[in-house]
């Protein structure tokens, strides 16, 4: 089970990464994760992970694909991983596919997760987050006992710049721009299977699973 999720910003597609990760005793394999973790343990990927984000930059391709080449040949990893959010652009996906090569395997399946436009925008401009605990609630999903301040601590919760509707349709349009030819490129290579995302954590997880099974990967 060697697997790529992709989507948007608010799909859904770290939670079932996390759930067929649970399910199917496979690691997840996240680059946000990846590069906290490089930072926090000050190792030479993340000194120049951090070099470049202190600076206000983009983490260079390099520093990403390394540290995703090094988390691959990992012994967990041996049996298959799920990707989320990696590859994000057609360079990435061919470094991939060497580093795949190299170590005599392939990606079994790409899963595009899609959910329409307004409601992405429903549930990220929907979160508020406690500035004191980092607690995070949604104005109609999981809203607070009390409305507007933490069940936790009890601190006035906020809107994050990011979570704002102007901020989440620039991130949604960069996406776009990046990733339209990374699932041409994965649609080409007949690896590319276009999932439902919209609806319940439930449901989206039960046609996940379905889609999974119909390619053997259960």
């Amino acid at each position: 089970m060697r697997l790529v999720f992709l989507g948007a910003p608010g799909v859904g597609k770290g939670t079932q990464a996390d759930r067929v990760a649970a399910r199917f005793h496979r690691p997840k394999v996240s680059t946000g994760d990846l590069l906290r973790e490089a930072v926090k343990n000050k190792t030479p990927l993340g000194l120049a992970a951090k070099s470049a984000m202190d600076a206000g930059e983009l983490v260079p391709d390099t520093v990403v694909i390394g540290m995703v080449r090094e988390r691959l040949a990992e012994p967990d990893c041996a049996n298959g991983f799920i990707l989320d959010g990696f590859p994000r652009t057609v360079p990435q996906a061919e470094e991939l596919a060497k580093i795949l090569k190299a170590a005599g395997t392939r990606l079994d399946r790409v899963i595009n997760f899609q959910v329409p436009h307004e409601e992405i925008l429903k549930r990220l401009s929907g979160r508020r987050s406690c500035p004191r605990c980092q607690a995070v609630f949604h104005v109609d999903f999981a809203p607070p006992r009390k409305p507007g301040l933490c069940d936790r601590c009890g601190e006035q919760l906020i809107q994050r710049n990011d979570d704002r509707k102007e901020t989440i349709e620039a991130r949604l349009r960069v996406y776009e721009e990046q990733t339209a030819p990374l699932i041409a490129y994965y649609d080409q290579r007949r690896l590319l299977s276009n999932l439902d995302g919209s609806g319940s954590v439930e449901s989206v997880h039960e046609r996940l699973t379905a889609l999974l099974a119909g390619f053997g990967l259960t």
